[in-house]
This record gives C-alpha cells, structure tokens and sequence, in this order.
C-alpha cells in the first residue's frame, strides 16, 4: 500500500516473558555501531512496541528493504548483536532476528488514502462521492 519509493514494514516476534526487562534495558541504550549499522541500511524511523505478554512490533521506513535486509546481513557490525539478541526470542528456529521476523501485511494507511480522494477530486471537480459528500456546512451570520 505504499506510494512513492517509500515502504513501511511493520513486523512482528515474541520476547520470551522471563526476559522483558532485560530485552528493555538492552534497547535503553543500543550499540553504537548496531545504530550505525541500521542507519547506514537505509532503515528510518524505526520503532519497536513492546506488550507486557512479550509480544513486540517492530516498524520502518525504507526505501528498499530487500538491500537494506542484505546491508543488515553483510555488515560486520549487526552480527554481534543479532546473536545477543537471538537469546530473547521465542519461535525462530535459528534465524537472526533482523530477518526471521515476520512480516504484516499494511491494510490502511491515512496517508494513502487521502491522497487517493485528493486525486479523485481534483480529476473530477464537482463529483464528489462517498459519505463526506453527503455532509453539508451552515454558516450563520452574527448578524441579525
């Protein structure tokens, strides 16, 4: 559902429960070089939620997450933490993190869909559909 060269990718892993508090100090204070690492991938505005069951969401912005998969795998610097990192995770069957989490599919994006009825209404002026086209404004003069 992205427009443009940007892609949102959301994703989601488990936190063994034992260990939130830990999983939570250590992303207090990330490495440096992981920081580094994540940057230079191309990976931007990234997020990560946290539930207290330990389910955690993870979100970002890229502009080719295929290359920035690969910049993550081929960095010397990713490797060290992915492997501290593993330890904190439920259900990966050995994958690093960065790249057996899974993916959720985008269903609604503000954005997007503005933008769509912004291109509709400037393609067709005066057709205006759907509910806000049913909705009328009064203006009252103050004056009597």
């Amino acid at each position: 559902m992205s427009t443009g060269t940007t892609q949102r990718v959301c994703f989601q892993l488990q936190v063994d429960p034992a260990r939130l508090d830990e999983y939570r100090e250590r992303h207090a204070a990330v490495w440096p070089d992981m920081l580094r690492a994540i940057e230079a991938s191309g990976r931007r505005n990234y997020s990560l939620f946290l539930r207290d069951d330990g389910l955690l969401i993870g979100y970002y912005e890229v502009d080719d997450d295929d290359a920035a998969q690969a910049s993550l795998a081929n960095d010397p610097r990713t490797a060290p933490w992915e492997a501290e990192m593993a330890g904190f995770f439920v259900a990966l069957d050995g994958a690093r993190p960065d790249q057996g989490a899974p993916r959720l599919p985008e269903v609604f994006h503000l954005e997007d869909q503005l933008a769509a009825i912004d291109a509709d209404a400037a393609s067709a002026p005066g057709a205006a559909t759907g509910p806000a086209a049913s909705v009328t404004t009064r203006t009252e003069s103050s004056e009597q």
